[in-house]
C-alpha cells in the first residue's frame, strides 16, 4: 500500500509540475530569459567583432613592418655584394 501511495504522490507532483512548467507565466519567464540571452549574444558578437577588427589591423601593419625589413635588408644585400666586386 505504501509503494501505491508513493506512486500516487509521484504521479500528483509530475503531473502538477509539468502544468506549471507549461502554463502562461513559464512561457513568458522562458520569452524573457531567451530574449536576454540574445541580447547577450547580440553584445558579445559585436565586441568580438571589434577585437578582430583591431586584430586584423595590427597584423597587416606587422606585416607592412615585415616587408619593409626586408626590403632593406635586400637592399643592403645588394650593396654589399656591388662593394665586393668593385
Amino acid at each position: 500500500m505504501k509503494h501505491i501511495g508513493l506512486f500516487a504522490a509521484g504521479l500528483l507532483f509530475g503531473t502538477a509540475g509539468l502544468k506549471i512548467l507549461t502554463s502562461e507565466d513559464a512561457k513568458k519567464v522562458y520569452a524573457h530569459t531567451t530574449a536576454a540571452a540574445l541580447r547577450a549574444k547580440d553584445c558579445i558578437m559585436h565586441t568580438v567583432t571589434s577585437v578582430r577588427e583591431g586584430a586584423d589591423d595590427i597584423y597587416a601593419d606587422a606585416k607592412a613592418i615585415n616587408d619593409h625589413r626586408a626590403a632593406e635588408a635586400e637592399a643592403e644585400t645588394i650593396e654589399d655584394t656591388s662593394a665586393q666586386e668593385a
